[in-house]
C-alpha cells in the first residue's frame, strides 16, 4: 500500500500530468480564496439589506435617512441605490421639474442604472467559480488519459504485463481526476449559493425600488396639488 501512496504517485507521475495537478490545485486554492470573500461581501450586503429596511420603515424623514447616508460616506448596497433615487429626484424638483410622471421615471432611471453596478459587484468572480467547476473535471480527465497513455506506451518494453506494472501507471494517472473532482466539486456548490443568494438580494432591491417610488409618487402628487 506504501508503494501506492498519493504522494508518492504524483512525484512519480510524468511532467505533463504533474503540471495539470499543479493547475487543479492553484485553481481550487484561488477559487476557495473567492468563496471566503464573496461569502463576506454577501453577508455584509444582506446585513445592510436588513439595517436600511429597519431605518426606512421606522416612520423617520427620508430626508433625515439621507443626510445620515451622506455623512457615512462612499454608500453601497442598498444605501447607494436609495441615495441615488433621492437625489435624482429632488435634482429634478429644483430645476422646476413639476411633472410627477418626469420626477418618477428620473428617479426609477438613476436607481436601476445604481442597482446594476451594484449588482454586478456582488456578481464579481461568480464567473470565475463557474469556469473553475466547469473545466476542472475535464482538465484532470486529460490528465488522467495523459497518465494511462503513457503506462501503456510504457508496457511496449515490458515482455509480460502484469498488475503490479500497470498498476501505478493507471493509479497516478487518476489521482488527476480525483484532483479535478476536488477542485470542482466545491466551486460548483459555492457558485450555485452565491448565485441563489445574489437574486435574492436583487429581488429585494427591486421590491425596495417599487415602493420607494410609491412613496416619491405620493409626495410629488401631493406638492403638485
Amino acid at each position: 500500500m506504501n508503494d501506492l501512496s498519493i504522494l508518492k504517485l504524483i512525484l512519480e507521475a510524468t511532467v505533463i500530468v504533474q503540471a495539470v495537478m499543479l493547475m487543479l490545485v492553484l485553481a481550487s486554492v484561488y477559487s476557495w480564496s473567492i468563496v471566503f470573500k464573496k461569502r463576506a461581501v454577501l453577508a455584509r450586503a444582506k446585513e445592510d439589506l436588513a439595517r436600511f429596511e429597519r431605518d426606512f420603515w421606522s416612520g423617520g424623514d427620508l430626508s433625515n435617512l439621507y443626510k445620515s447616508i451622506e455623512t457615512r460616506g462612499n454608500p453601497v448596497g442598498i444605501d447607494s441605490i436609495f441615495r441615488t433615487g433621492f437625489r435624482e429626484f429632488a435634482r429634478l424638483r429644483q430645476q422646476g421639474e413639476s411633472a410627477v410622471e418626469l420626477l418618477l421615471e428620473g428617479a426609477r432611471r438613476a436607481m436601476k442604472a445604481q442597482q446594476i453596478k451594484e449588482i454586478e459587484y456582488l456578481e464579481k468572480s461568480l464567473s470565475t467559480l463557474a469556469t473553475v467547476g466547469s473545466t476542472s473535471p475535464y482538465v484532470g480527465l486529460f490528465g488522467t488519459v495523459w497518465g494511462i497513455m503513457h503506462a501503456f506506451v510504457g508496457l511496449g518494453s515490458v515482455q509480460q504485463a502484469t498488475l503490479a506494472t500497470v498498476a501505478p501507471g493507471i493509479a497516478e494517472a487518476l489521482v488527476a481526476t480525483a484532483i479535478g473532482l476536488f477542485a470542482a466539486i466545491p466551486a460548483v456548490v459555492a457558485y450555485n449559493r452565491f448565485a441563489d443568494q445574489v437574486w435574492r438580494i436583487e429581488a429585494r432591491y427591486d421590491a425596495f425600488m417599487e415602493e420607494f417610488s410609491t412613496i416619491l409618487q405620493r409626495h410629488a402628487t401631493r406638492d403638485a396639488g
